[in-house]
């Protein structure tokens, strides 16, 4: 069973391989953790091989890299952070190998090595306590997978208030929700209120059938698609009968005092001004605010300003609130999505004058 790589990014890995004359050869112990780690039609260990521009050969058990040695150095701690992981007995995919490849990273540097590898990792491992995660009784602890998300949730941990802008698929709404959801059963919470602005992407669905909750549903699927992640079923339905989570356009919110809750806003960049400053002013006594957003897909008519980054504007020098922002190279979905992502930045950066954020 071995890995392959295009031609061109095998050619350029070997010919590297080659030039430097580094083979490094793993042994993992355990058969079924070690498919694991491989995946499914070798597909994780040909991510790292494009990630790393690294050669990897795989044999049963036993693991070749060859390249560089610092990549071949590199490769091998993904590796035996994936096996770890399995270990622990949960299922590794390609964005866990982006995850443990800037996870090690980060490790390399803040702990560079001093004398023999050996010597050097024990000392590393004792001083960083890795990326910071969120843990819920259905799904565990579900770990950062990069140092924005971990970032967002030392920032989430530390602030009543958090903005989090960037594009989609970088885990802003999901580890949102994995964070209300934890807060909420270690009691620190007593409720959660979900809220989006019901505002369509460009086009126009029409009047709906049905009551409130009906109506609005389609605006709000993606954060009941978050919370069914985090929790049983059976739970999310109870809690939704019960108020202890309620889901609600943003237009319902005038008018609340909401204590003791996490009030989640998504979607923010289709806020108004006035919206907003009205949301903001919702936060009671024992309550904390998450407010997400990506001020390129703004679906407010022309003209209208959205209230998303006029509030990161004016509110950034204020005690108490946090802001973090995500960029392409932090998106957590297929790698295609990422590079999608970045050729409309580009695009915005040498036109900026296109609007392309309003369509």
């Amino acid at each position: 069973m071995t890995t392959r790589l295009s031609e061109p990014s095998r050619l350029a890995a070997s010919v590297q391989a080659s030039l430097e004359g580094v083979e490094e050869a793993m042994t993992l112990d355990d058969n079924r953790a070690a498919s694991l780690v491989v995946g499914n039609y070798d597909q994780n260990i040909a991510h790292l091989e494009r990630r790393l521009n690294v050669v990897a050969h795989v044999n049963g058990n036993q693991i070749v890299l060859r390249g560089a040695r610092d990549v071949v150095d590199h490769a091998r701690r993904v590796i035996e952070s994936l096996y770890a992981t399995v270990r622990r007995g949960r299922v590794v995919g390609t964005g866990d190998v982006d995850g443990a490849i800037e996870e090690t990273a980060l490790q390399r540097a803040l702990f560079p090595d001093r004398g023999t590898p050996d010597e050097a990792q024990p000392r590393a491992k004792e001083n960083y306590s890795g990326f910071g995660h969120v843990s819920t009784r259905k799904k565990g602890p579900v770990k950062a997978r990069n140092a924005a998300q971990d970032s967002y949730l030392r920032v989430l941990a530390r602030h009543e208030l958090v903005f989090a802008e960037g594009p989609a698929g970088t885990g802003k709404t999901w580890l949102a929700v994995g964070h209300a959801v934890q807060l909420l059963e270690a009691g620190i919470v007593e409720r959660l209120i979900l809220s989006r602005p019901a505002v369509e992407a460009g086009e126009k669905i029409g009047f709906l059938p049905g009551d409130m909750r009906e109506k609005v549903d389609p605006y709000l699927r993606p954060i009941y698609d978050a919370l069914y992640d985090f929790m049983e079923g059976r739970m999310v339905e109870r809690a939704l009968q019960t108020n202890v989570i309620e889901v609600a356009p943003l237009a319902f919110m005038r008018g609340r005092t909401l204590s003791n809750a996490l009030i989640l806003l998504d979607e923010a960049q289709n806020a108004s001004s006035m919206q907003m400053k009205m949301f903001l002013t919702r936060l009671g006594e024992g309550s904390r605010m998450i407010i997400t957003g990506d001020p390129t897909q703004i679906d407010l008519p022309p003209g209208q300003k959205s209230g998303f980054s006029e509030a990161i504007n004016l509110l950034q020098n204020v005690e108490g609130i946090g802001h973090v922002k995500f960029g392409h190279q932090h998106v957590v979905r297929h790698d295609l999505v990422r590079r999608i992502v970045q050729a409309y930045e580009e695009s915005d950066i040498s036109h900026p004058g296109s609007g392309r954020g309003n369509v």
